[in-house]
């Protein structure tokens, strides 16, 4: 594939690429043509269909088009001229080509999920955890492919296991040291703690905001998703479920972070600062890959609430 990041001006292209944006102009002159943001996982391209004679068929916004042009530069920034365009068929693309992607496999972070549920040893906890991850088939394949949030740390496909596990992960570790925790509970509330991100982000291409992501908040809707999955468990014990429930209500640390809790177990108190280091190394990571061209000072990050700076190699 001619990935956008490795085209050079001159160069002829005959490719699919996902159309982030199509508007319609006009020149000074009156005449009509079209302006694109085409997209891969690479980065995006400006372009241009100046002729919408022959050859160009119709297309719209937010779909996969297969495009035949030319890039050129403009205003020191490439540009592609289209000559034909037509709408990519089923099985010609991959989305995988097209999207942020989890840099790591997603079946080894499945697999590491899977053995993270087999370590919990409670086993109303453990029938939750499965409930989830084994037995729903429609929630195994939204999970896999969510994102963890729409720009900020793990906005990308995958991006929502990659950070589940990784705090879990996290969570482990903190349970080798602090052996006051009660690890089946933590482990348990790490794995499920974003589960409401599965409806508050709509899937890629999209990965916006849901109505009820707008109105709810994935933390509410995570604790409604445990509370009824519990509930269908026979015998599951309630202070178990409301300790699991309390744990992603407060996950956030803090009520002016969105938790609408803040951590009175020493379980919550952990995921709150796991969570958050996970957010945090992510957002940090995510900015130096993006700047790995650069050293010294990249400027104020909103996130980190710090002005950081790239080390030298």
């Amino acid at each position: 594939m001619n990935y956008i990041s490795t085209l050079r001006e001159g160069d002829n292209i005959s490719e699919i690429y996902f159309c982030k944006n199509k508007t319609v102009a006009k020149t000074k002159i009156g005449k009509t043509y079209y302006s694109l943001t085409l997209q891969d996982k690479t980065g995006t391209l400006d372009a241009k269909i100046w002729d919408l004679g022959s050859g160009i068929d119709h297309f719209e916004s937010r779909e996969y088009i297969y495009v035949d042009g030319q890039i050129t530069i403009f205003n020191d920034t490439k540009q592609l001229n289209i000559r034909r365009v037509r709408r990519a068929r089923e099985g010609e693309y991959d989305e995988s080509d097209y999207m942020p992607c989890s840099p790591k496999n997603n079946d080894e972070m499945y697999n590491d999920l899977l053995n993270l549920i087999d370590s919990v040893k409670e086993e109303h906890l453990n029938s939750l955890l499965k409930t989830f991850f084994v037995n729903d088939k429609s929630f195994i394949a939204a999970f896999r492919k969510q994102s963890a949030a729409k720009s900020i740390h793990h906005g990308f496909i995958g991006g929502l296991m990659h950070h589940s596990v990784s705090v879990a992960k996290l969570c482990s570790f903190y349970c080798d040291n602090y052996p006051i925790l009660n690890r089946d509970l933590l482990i348990t509330a790490a794995l499920l703690h974003d589960i409401g991100k599965v409806r508050e982000l709509s899937a890629f291409p999209e990965n916006d905001y849901t109505d009820e992501g707008q109105l709810v908040g994935h933390i509410v809707i995570g604790a409604m998703m445990v509370k009824e999955k519990a509930e269908a468990i026979e015998g599951f014990p309630t202070v178990i479920r409301d300790e699991l429930i309390h744990c992603i209500l407060s996950h956030h640390g803090k009520m002016e972070y969105g938790s609408p809790k803040t951590p009175a177990l020493i379980e919550a108190q952990a995921l709150a600062y796991a969570d958050d280091t996970d957010a945090k190394l992510e957002t940090f990571s995510e900015l130096l890959e993006e700047n790995s061209d650069k050293t010294g000072w990249l400027g104020y990050n909103r996130l980190l609430e710090t002005n950081i700076k790239h080390t030298e190699l």
